[in-house]
């Protein structure tokens, strides 16, 4: 059988991870699965045939080591997936700079290098809100993510600049379809569609994520979500063997809130087809185990 390894992290604790329903089929098509943290320096990546970057929930907070693990990866014999190249594009959200030069909707933004209270605070007249969001251009399950008043732009201010202080940031308008539309995800493997879920905060917050109390449901995607998915995957700068596009509706079309190569959940519970749908592009991409 060949080896696989899913690029995990030290503790998962609190989180949701569906990667477990993959092991079973793809052993049943010769590929045995372990799962290895991405912190682990002694592991001989050589000894496997194809590393999958999963659940490394934490890389955000330790992204130069962990671009260094990437790189050990890439330079041993294991096929690293998705590619060097998309995970470096994709890990600072400025390349949705690139994709918006190439024509796609974005949500707009504004990026900073580093806090400033009146750039952070010209946001509201520049998007015409009364509330913002406020993120680091490298993040993961919404850490270190506001949403912000003017009140309370000001009333943070000191924690914001303590925060962002060696951070770059990007301000958005706050978008009401978050909450009273929801988020919707798009799920691809090897370029072919797979599923898609809508996913709605919990009352009284913004963050979609099951970690923050949102909640999921398999819902069917418009062509108009389809058609702005498939010009976003077509934007990118190499092909994935997954992908997950999220997109909001905001003025009158579907604009991108991120694409996530890098360590998306793909929530293969809520879909049962979903797990063998990633078997077979895993297995068109790089063969049977036997």
């Amino acid at each position: 059988m060949k080896r696989c390894a899913f690029l995990s992290t030290d503790n998962l604790e609190g989180y949701f991870v569906y990667d477990e329903l993959l092991y079973e089929p793809l052993k049943q098509v010769g590929w045995l699965v372990e799962t290895v943290s991405w912190h682990n320096k002694n592991v001989d990546w050589n000894t496997y045939d194809v590393v999958v970057v999963r659940s490394t929930w934490d890389y955000q907070q330790h992204a130069k080591g962990f671009m260094q693990c990437l790189r050990r990866i890439d330079e041993s014999t294991a096929v690293l997936a998705n590619s060097l190249r998309l995970l470096t594009w994709n890990i600072s959200k400025e390349y949705l700079k690139d994709i918006a030069s190439q024509g796609i909707s974005i949500v707009p933004t504004l990026w900073l290098e580093t806090f400033d209270l009146s750039a952070v605070s010209a946001g509201f007249e520049h998007f015409s809100c009364e509330r913002l969001v406020v993120k680091p251009t490298v993040s993961a399950n919404a850490d270190y993510t506001y949403m912000l008043d003017r009140e309370q732009l000001l009333a943070q201010a000191k924690d914001l600049k303590s925060v962002f202080t060696d951070r770059a940031l990007m301000v958005q308008p706050f978008i009401e379809a978050v909450v009273t539309q929801g988020e919707y995800s798009l799920f691809y493997f090897n370029g072919h569609y797979s599923h898609t879920i809508l996913k709605s905060p919990q009352q009284g917050d913004f963050r979609v994520q099951e970690e923050h109390g949102g909640s999921m449901q398999t819902v069917e995607p418009d062509e108009e979500m389809l058609t702005q998915a498939r010009h976003t995957m077509a934007a990118m700068p190499d092909d994935a063997l997954y992908a997950r596009i999220d997109l909001l509706r905001y003025q009158d079309e579907y604009v991108v809130i991120e694409i996530e190569l890098i360590e998306p959940s793909l929530y293969f519970n809520m879909d049962t087809q979903s797990p063998q749908r990633f078997v077979e592009a895993f297995v068109e991409s790089f063969g049977m185990g036997d």
